[in-house]
């Protein structure tokens, strides 16, 4: 076997959980140059999906691919799905984001083209404030209700959040309650 092929198959390994995509800053990791990639590239191999992201075009395609380019086109290790996407995304919200939220450190500072469908937030996460969705990160539901509590989504689909995410067994009833007293200081203030 050639280096080549045993190169390929690392990059399809890390991509077959990430819903076929795979990272420039990954194949280097993985010991797979700039050229190699564009190589494979070239052959039909992986096509680009966006600036440093590529996916391996026989990997199946599913409504979920926009959810993980939104993750990697950040290149941040932390980056995950929030806000108003995470409720979207969950199925505990009538709401429906015409952008997908993710939210990186707040010392990333994004300086790439072709994010125009994204809505980037800066903050720092803790893991416990991080699960998965789709084989997608993305914050817990109760972290997603605070951020949107804080940047005004209405009063309305955040208590249908509150309600559905803790029926759905995604948040204790702490945090349900918790999080619907924050929720009514918001409303009435």
């Amino acid at each position: 076997m050639t280096d080549r092929t045993l190169s390929r198959d690392d990059l399809w390994e890390t991509a077959t959980v990430q819903h076929g995509f795979v990272t420039a800053q990954q194949a280097a990791q993985l010991g797979v140059g700039k050229g190699a990639l564009q190589m494979l590239v070239q052959r039909g191999t992986l096509e680009r999906a966006a600036f440093g992201v590529y996916r391996f075009p026989r990997y199946p395609v599913s409504e979920h691919d926009p959810y993980m380019l939104a993750v990697l086109w950040t290149r941040a290790p932390e980056a995950c799905l929030s806000h108003e996407t995470a409720l979207d995304v969950y199925g505990i919200s009538d709401i429906n984001p015409n952008r997908i939220h993710v939210t990186v450190g707040k010392d990333r500072r994004l300086r790439r083209s072709a994010g125009e469908g994204y809505v980037i937030h800066y903050e720092d996460l803790t893991r416990e404030q991080i699960g998965w969705w789709q084989e997608v990160p993305t914050v817990t539901v109760a972290t997603a209700i605070t951020q949107c509590i804080s940047t005004g989504t209405p009063t309305y689909l955040l208590r249908q959040a509150i309600e559905n995410g803790h029926a759905q067994g995604r948040m204790t009833t702490a945090e349900r309650d918790e999080l619907a007293a924050i929720l009514e200081v918001r409303h009435d203030g």
